[in-house]
């Protein structure tokens, strides 16, 4: 592909409501936009998906921002890109910093999936023409604002519920809203709040059928999480321990987890989660597709992803006004009764709203290759 140009847009968006998860609490999304361009003038979009504080991983706004300048354009400068899957070879030798090199490899894929003249979900191999989607519902001043803002989403016909949890809001939190839910998919979402010592506490969950708790334990263990899931009927999903297919091999083989949430950042990009994906295929494990808060960009992506045949439980993908006033894309991602409709314009289906773009810009660089 002869790429020309890569600009990278610094953006700071406000949530519509501050969201809070046992790692804190945050209203304020800064990210960066990565956008491709080629001599023919396509340009193609990523996005990336750290935060500003190195909460969820050891990765940061400025992290991304580094590596990105000083080595990932540095590498496409100095090698010729034929398809995406070359991407995360060439990007190999720099380790971890998944985040920031699945915001470069994702403005490469929908570059080559315009160039091709194709969707996106099409260049990766989905089929899927919809999916289904559920919900990511923060921890709530209380149990009451909790039961409301399930049964609002529940009435949108989401098919999903996902909860945060934390010591302290976890059981009796769940119970009360099986109690008023009985037939919602429920699961719960620790991010790693607990320990081994919390075995006893957290088998009690086994009485709500849930359909599955998120990463209970340590954010880099597999080991940990198949005592766990050895003494639990509830499902472990690993979200945090899964950065490659290594770790996914690994983790199956331990009986750490029966399902595994793949998030694109989270495992350098959409090249490294179509592995896992076919991994977790071949070896009956479900997986579904999680969310970052993300803008439309990367709200694109991840709905290509999930077309996959494997992405068989609802992920955490909503609608764009779920979370922003305001998206970075046109139309907004919509969902009507738990379902969002997959685009089949080519690359990420949806066109880059440039004034909005524009509006959220605090600082834009931009690098000739």
């Amino acid at each position: 592909m002869p790429l020309k140009q890569i600009k990278l847009h610094k953006l700071n968006m406000r949530l519509k409501a501050p969201f809070t998860t046992s790692f804190g609490t945050f209203q304020d999304k800064e990210f960066f936009v990565t956008e491709c361009i080629d001599r023919e003038g396509n340009r193609g979009f990523g996005e990336s998906v750290a935060f500003t504080s190195p909460w969820y991983s050891e990765e940061t706004v400025k992290t991304n921002e580094h590596v990105i300048e000083d080595f990932l354009i540095k590498a496409l400068k100095e090698n010729d890109i034929e398809h995406p899957d070359q991407v995360s070879e060439l990007f190999a030798p720099f380790k971890r910093n998944n985040m920031a090199k699945s915001a470069v490899e994702g403005a490469i894929w929908d570059l080559y999936a315009k160039r091709k003249n194709i969707s996106l979900a099409k260049a990766i191999g989905g089929e899927k023409t919809e999916i289904d989607v559920g919900i990511s519902i923060g921890i709530q001043p209380t149990v009451k604002d909790l039961l409301n803002t399930v049964d609002h989403y529940v009435q949108e016909g989401y098919k999903r519920i996902k909860i945060k949890i934390k010591p302290g809001w976890d059981v009796d939190v769940l119970r009360e809203v099986r109690k008023h839910f009985p037939d919602t998919p429920i699961m719960a979402d620790a991010n790693s709040a607990y320990t081994l010592k919390d075995i006893d506490h957290l088998k009690q969950l086994d009485d709500l059928d849930l359909t599955m708790i998120e990463q209970p334990l340590e954010h880099d263990d597999i080991v940990d999480h198949a005592k766990l899931q050895a003494v639990m009927e509830t499902p472990i999903c690993l979200d945090e321990s899964i950065h490659s297919l290594a770790d996914a091999r690994k983790a199956i083989e331990l009986g750490s987890c029966k399902i595994i949430n793949i998030k694109i950042g989270r495992v350098g990009g959409l090249t490294e989660a179509k592995r896992i994906h076919d991994y977790c295929r071949d070896h009956d494990i479900a997986v579904w597709c999680g969310g970052m808060l993300e803008a439309g960009v990367g709200r694109a992506h991840n709905i290509a992803l999930t077309t996959l045949s494997q992405f068989i439980l609802p992920g955490d993908t909503a609608g764009s006004s779920r979370y922003w006033e305001q998206d970075i894309i046109k139309p907004e991602v919509t969902v009507k009764d738990g379902v969002i409709h997959v685009p089949d314009k080519p690359g990420i289906g949806y066109d880059i709203d440039d004034e909005a773009l524009e509006k959220f810009t605090v600082d834009v660089k931009t690098f000739q290759l």
